[in-house]
């Protein structure tokens, strides 16, 4: 990005956040005394996921309201803090303890309900999933464990992961047991003993990956009732496709209502007017039945603050609300110190998806890294880069997963976005809108 420090003096730093680190440059200082938020008293969240309608857990401990009582104040940066921390207490499968992590963990499945601001996420991995015909599912961490992707950064896959022959598309049976009785690796009445079959009677093949091959399934295999999602069996799910940009998100609602909450403070504070100052004779109506105002004695009105302006980075999924546009480049997935192109943003969110600085290796023929289609589980290696402008960060952050595995044309029927794309043979293509371009085209 652009040099934007002074017209953004403000920088508050996460470096452990989901992984990446996080960074704030804003108007705002991380010291300002704000209202506890609504988010990190158990209530429900105003966050609408862009152009859609709009716990438990270990998360850590935040001072409650009463009810009625004025909610007590933190400083802005405790307060995104304490979100960052709830946030992967919630959905964060690198954590021991999270709820996610219980659900993997989870023998026979369970309940297990998640805080209210999860609504929305999970609202657009439904749209997703359907844009895409599952092959954007938050049950692929399965499929990233397996490939060596787990909460210990082992990188070893599974020796079973592409099956006893190492081919990724082999589909034979063989490894099939059946009991006595016909059921395929059930036992006398049909219920699964080993684990190997789930997913509405679809073989789960030992290890072997996606869908496809009985992987469990958002669709099938997680009940959800609002927040709260039911299993029948251990589940992995990784919200790492939309995850970074819907916590930006949840930050940018904090910074705006700080914004409002300075108004408010500045409105409170503001000294009387006119109308409580003793009329004299220069202050007649007009036509209108406005006071004139003209005594040189007058109390000015105090300007009103003007709303914050930030920038939020997360690894690279941007959210931009600045007066002046800032320049962006568009890295080179061959060569991170290189830029392909630019854009330029000054209103939304700006996310930018590549395996180039996620891979580990290869394996049967098959580059390892974190962007796999769902349905085969395997990674995506045709497309080298993509780039999307969204109102919202969410959003962008799950298209640009999503054009990984969905052709663009296919995913504005269903979203509305702007993108850039540059594939693994060098061909680059984008949308009539896409706030930038490419050096060579």
């Amino acid at each position: 990005m652009d040099g934007h420090q002074h017209r953004l003096p403000r920088t508050m730093a996460f470096p452990h956040a989901l992984g990446t680190g996080l960074i704030i440059q804003s108007t705002l200082d991380g010291d300002e005394r704000v209202p506890l938020p609504a988010l990190l008293q158990g209530g429900n969240n105003d966050f609408a996921t862009c152009d859609a309608p709009r716990t438990d857990g270990a998360a850590s401990p935040t001072p409650h309201a009463a009810p009625g009582a004025t909610p007590p104040t933190i400083s802005l940066y405790d307060a995104i803090d304490i979100l960052i921390d709830e946030y992967e207490a919630a959905l964060s499968r690198f954590r021991a303890k999270s709820l996610v992590t219980r659900m993997r963990l989870a023998e026979h499945g369970g309940t297990f309900t998640f805080p209210d601001w999860c609504g929305p996420l999970f609202d657009l991995y439904d749209r997703l999933i359907e844009a895409t015909a599952g092959a954007i599912d938050p049950c692929v961490g399965e499929d990233l464990i397996r490939l060596g992707y787990d909460a210990a950064y082992s990188f070893t896959v599974d020796p079973d992961a592409f099956g006893a022959d190492g081919d990724a598309n082999d589909n034979d049976n063989d490894n099939r047991t059946v009991a006595d009785d016909g059921h395929e690796d059930g036992d006398a009445t049909g219920n699964d003993t080993t684990g190997n079959i789930g997913n509405g009677g679809r073989l789960r093949d030992s290890g072997r990956l996606g869908a496809l091959h009985g992987r469990a399934t958002w669709r099938d295999d997680v009940e959800r009732h609002g927040t709260t999602l039911i299993t029948r069996q251990p589940v992995a799910l990784d919200f790492g496709a939309c995850g970074k940009g819907y916590l930006v998100d949840l930050i940018a609602e904090m910074l705006e209502a700080t914004g409002q909450h300075r108004t408010q403070v500045a409105q409170t504070d503001e000294p009387a007017g006119r109308g409580d100052e003793r009329r004299d004779a220069d202050d007649e109506p007009d036509n209108a039945g406005h006071i004139s105002g003209n005594r040189p004695d007058a109390i000015p009105t105090q300007p009103m603050p003007p709303s914050p302006q930030y920038v939020i980075d997360a690894g690279g999924d941007l959210l931009i609300h600045t007066d002046e546009p800032i320049t962006i480049a568009l890295e080179d997935p061959a060569d991170p110190s290189n830029a392909v192109g630019t854009a330029e943003i000054s209103a939304g969110a700006f996310c930018a998806s590549s395996p180039s600085r996620r891979h580990w290796g290869e394996v049967a023929g098959h580059r390892l890294h974190h962007l796999l289609n769902a349905i085969d589980g395997l990674p995506v290696n045709d497309v080298a880069a993509t780039w999307v402008a969204a109102p919202c960060t969410a959003l962008a952050d799950g298209l640009a997963t999503a054009l990984f595995v969905t052709p663009a044309t296919h995913l504005r029927a269903h979203f509305h976005f702007e993108c850039a794309v540059l594939n693994a043979d060098h061909t680059a293509a984008q949308s009539p809108d896409f706030p930038g371009s490419f050096f060579v085209k």
